[in-house]
């Protein structure tokens, strides 16, 4: 009987345990709402960009003006040889160097002997010139016997004519076997089988392809390069939206990183037919006295362009400008005698301690004179 009775009161039990939970559950999200932190509240309208400080009419303010000045165009570039003026070293010979009187690198002048050279080549040179020498001295004797028998009538015309044919077609091959000989650097009157390989012409020498012991071949490698850098090039990558503002024979200035402070002159020679079809650049040529000799291949330069056609920019003082966290700023006077920082981008310095403004402000808007100042006064506040 009690078993029975324990059974049907069970589910009465679970039924208020659940009940009970139900209740609990509600009473914790209450609580949890109540103890839960206010939601934030956002004001708006403020600017970061806006200072107050006392007594704002210490810091006079100074309109911007309007400024004209040339388009400037300002690309890199880097130093090569004039090739017009860069020569060859070349030799006729074929053989085996020697001695090498140069290097790399060296300063060279016009017939100064940069390396030696045994060939075979002027053995067979002189072989020839020889058989020449023989064959010409025999043709002359062959006339001069030709021109007494004319003179006495013991021959025609005809045979005398023969005899100075064949007089002037040894003459001729004398004279191409000393030339050939003369090419190959010796002396038809002292022939040796070395050969001088001299510099052709004044400058440095900017390339070298052989050693003592290495071999030379005719028409082949030059064994080396000579370059007159009195006049250098600077060649610049120009990008295609900027090429048609540039013009053959206009003038740039050209500034060495190596020497930041000097202002070199130049001349637009040449500006390139073909673009490079992925970075955009056509190469543009300028040609510039290298005055000192200071200028070496391979020096990076900065060239400047000026256009013929005149832009508008805007001219501040230049104490109006504070430069902070890598850019420029200027000041300009705001409501509630309140003042607005504006970032600008600053450009040449003009007279009268004027700066060029390149944008971020127009002509006839106020900045501050010193701005220096100011931002110490906010920086107190």
């Amino acid at each position: 009987m009690r078993t029975k009775n324990l059974h049907k009161l069970l589910p009465l039990v679970g039924l208020m345990t659940v009940t009970a939970s139900f209740v609990s559950g509600c009473g914790s999200k209450d609580n949890a709402a109540a103890e839960a932190p206010p939601q934030a509240v956002v004001v708006p309208g403020l600017d970061v960009s806006h200072f107050s400080v006392d007594h704002p009419e210490r810091y006079p303010v100074a309109t911007a003006a309007e400024y004209e000045a040339p388009s400037k165009l300002v690309v890199t570039g880097s130093v090569y040889p004039d090739i017009t003026r860069t020569v060859p070293v070349v030799t006729l010979a074929s053989g085996r160097v020697v001695d090498v009187r140069a290097r790399l690198g060296d300063t060279v002048k016009k017939g100064q002997l940069l390396l030696r050279i045994r060939s075979d080549d002027v053995s067979g040179g002189y072989d020839g010139y020889r058989k020449a020498v023989s064959d010409e001295l025999l043709a002359r004797k062959q006339l001069d016997r030709a021109k007494l028998l004319f003179e006495h009538g013991a021959i025609a015309q005809q045979d005398l004519e023969v005899a100075q044919d064949a007089e002037d077609d040894a003459r001729t091959t004398l004279d191409t076997a000393t030339e050939h000989l003369k090419l190959l650097g010796n002396d038809p009157e002292h022939p040796n089988g070395i050969v001088d390989i001299t510099s052709p012409i004044s400058g440095e020498i900017t390339d070298q392809e052989v050693v003592n012991g290495s071999t030379v071949q005719s028409y082949s490698a030059n064994p080396f390069t000579v370059s007159d850098l009195s006049n250098v090039w600077i060649v610049c990558d120009v990008y295609e939206n900027d090429v048609t503002t540039l013009g053959v024979g206009q003038e740039a200035e050209i500034r060495l990183n190596a020497y930041p402070d000097k202002v070199l002159k130049g001349r637009v020679s040449n500006i390139g037919a073909l673009l490079d079809p992925t970075i955009r650049t056509a190469k543009v040529r300028v040609e510039v006295p290298n005055n000192g000799m200071m200028m070496r291949i391979g020096m990076f330069a900065t060239a400047t362009f000026y256009g013929l056609k005149k832009q508008t920019y805007t001219s501040v003082p230049a104490t109006a400008i504070i430069h902070l966290h890598d850019r420029d700023w200027v000041y300009m006077p705001a409501p509630n005698n309140m003042f607005q920082r504006v970032e600008v981008k600053s450009g040449d310095q003009l007279p009268n301690h004027m700066t060029q403004v390149l944008s971020g402000l127009q002509p006839g808007q106020k900045v501050v004179t010193n701005s220096l100042s100011l931002q110490t006064a906010i920086d107190n506040e």
